[in-house]
């Protein structure tokens, strides 16, 4: 299906990704908050970051940090209100910085009284908004299904935890008794109490939404089709009504989930093994169960890891999205360890922010990447994170004992403090520090439209498990190559481009371009322009 293009704003954003309970806390009760936020719009924008990505901020009983949702229309009374967070859309736009909200499509909570009405024995409008069997006995197929905890004769079905009942969006097609067809007049109303949510945040002054687990709202043998038949009414009805909205899809696929009516897809760490590979190979790193025991990252001394899985991959959706959409390049999420795992240094982390920002998408900064916060681990499950928690500890403002991020008492924190040096404080000072670098990178990337997503994308050299890896963005006959080495040994690799008239512009390390051939130091990087 064609779509309008994709806003100009979206194509120039630079996220900034904000896990609330552990950013700023504003009124000492040891929980970040939405006006602790935006006492920190400035640092963001001087960040260099025009857009912010908020994950769940709505009530719910926080069996999944606020994955599962008991009002889609209220903000839950430990982040503030709901005219806070309208004072957060407004404060935030007259910065210039756009705010996007984390929209939990595919489920709710136990808790919500939709699901609470449906899971009763007495008949009531909302049976049908979830997925239930006919009968506690019935044949449930190779789904997951919860029963023994509602007074309903019937399994329901989950989405991720047992606490996320699965909204009944419908199945593509039907195969059992139990499920109803897309059209089915349940299932579309289910599927236009989505919109009325979207609707509600839009006319607050929402700029978009990254989706949850973007591709599960439809089951079925033909679910992809299903899906992509959705969504693309949803973007549809944007289009006409909001066009300067963004939908962001977690849905890790985006060869699948442009097409489908997204704008923006993740290129992050399940579906596609290659994201995994270039920076979180170890097992401790990540959660990741699809990629064998062993591997090492490409952002590894060694130089035995792999960026060309990853490359591939990039080059392979590129040419089928480029027109209609655009990858999102994390450097970190809430469900995934910290960059700074495996104490990697900072001349490391400066090169794997060089090579994600300079690759074609939107980037997407998570909270406390710019100091190279480090994992904390150890902290055992705090709402559903498991050993996530790792990697959502308070966000560290200064070098004092609670880290500038809240007076309450250390015991009440949300998590604790992470022990390590890194904070805003002490990098502010430091022209050489990662935070420093951040904004000079990010500043460049704004000024330079060889960077912009406008420019066009090859890779020059990349060979599995060795250095260096080298791609291309070019544009109006202008280019620019970009080369990392992160091997504590020297590299040189020959292209198909001459060295005439290219300058540094910026780089790490020792680097040089002659003829055809790059050579780079141990653990440098290059970036250079024509």
């Amino acid at each position: 299906m064609t779509h309008n293009s994709v806003p100009q704003w979206v194509k120039e954003a630079i996220f900034y990704e904000i896990y609330p309970q552990s950013f700023c806390d504003s009124n000492g009760d040891g929980i970040g908050d939405i006006p602790g936020i935006i006492s920190k719009l400035d640092y963001i924008k001087k960040l260099g970051c025009n857009a912010v990505w908020l994950n769940p901020c709505f009530e719910s009983p926080f069996q999944d940090a606020g994955y599962d949702v008991a009002d889609f229309y209220k903000v839950a009374p430990r982040y503030g209100c709901n005219d806070d967070l309208k004072n957060l859309f407004d404060e935030a736009h007259k910065r210039g910085i756009k705010v996007v909200l984390d929209l939990v499509a595919g489920h709710t909570s136990v808790a919500h009284p939709f699901f609470q009405a449906s899971a009763s024995k007495e008949k009531t409008p909302y049976d049908n908004f979830f997925v239930w069997t006919r009968g506690w006995q019935e044949d449930t197929g190779n789904y997951r299904f919860i029963s023994g905890i509602a007074e309903r004769d019937g399994y329901f079905m989950v989405n991720f935890f047992a606490c996320q009942p699965a909204l009944n969006y419908g199945f593509c097609p039907a195969e059992y008794p139990w499920q109803l067809d897309m059209d089915h007049p349940d299932a579309v109303a289910v599927q236009n109490e989505l919109q009325n949510v979207m609707k509600f945040y839009l006319d607050m002054g929402c700029d978009g939404f990254r989706v949850d687990m973007a591709s599960s709202l439809i089951k079925g043998s033909n679910a992809e089709y299903g899906i992509s038949l959705l969504w693309n009414r949803y973007r549809n009805w944007l289009n006409e009504n909001y066009p300067q909205a963004v939908l962001i899809s977690e849905w890790c696929h985006p060869a699948a989930a442009i097409p489908a009516g997204f704008h923006i897809d993740f290129k992050a760490h399940f579906g596609e093994p290659g994201y995994s590979m270039l920076t979180r190979a170890e097992k401790e790193l990540i959660n990741n169960s699809d990629l064998p025991a062993g591997l090492i990252s490409f952002f590894n001394e060694s130089g035995k890891g792999d960026a060309r899985t990853f490359l591939a991959e990039l080059s392979e959706e590129y040419k089928i999205i480029k027109n209609d959409g655009l990858f999102g390049i994390i450097s970190g999420n809430h469900d995934m360890g910290r960059l700074r795992g495996n104490g990697r240094s900072d001349a490391m982390m400066k090169m794997i922010y060089a090579f994600l920002f300079s690759l074609p998408g939107v980037p997407f900064l998570y909270y406390g990447d710019e100091i190279g916060m480090d994992n904390t681990h150890g902290l055992g499950n705090k709402e559903g994170s498991y050993n996530r928690s790792a990697a959502r500890t308070p966000m560290q403002w200064d070098g004092s004992e609670k880290a500038g991020f809240s007076t309450a008492d250390a015991e009440k924190f949300y998590l604790p403090v992470d022990s390590s040096k890194y904070n805003v404080e002490s990098q502010e000072k430091d022209p050489d520090s990662l935070l420093n670098f951040v904004r000079n990178f990010f500043a460049l990337k704004r000024s330079c439209k060889l960077l912009s997503n406008e420019a066009d994308f090859r890779v020059l050299y990349c060979e599995s498990n060795q250095v260096p890896a080298i791609f291309e963005r070019c544009i109006g006959g202008e280019k620019m190559i970009v080369a990392v080495n992160p091997s504590n040994m020297d590299c040189q690799a020959e292209i198909d481009i001459s060295a005439d008239g290219f300058e540094v512009v910026m780089k790490q390390g020792e680097a040089a371009f002659s003829g055809n051939s790059i050579s780079l130091g141990a653990c440098s990087f290059a970036l250079w322009k024509k």
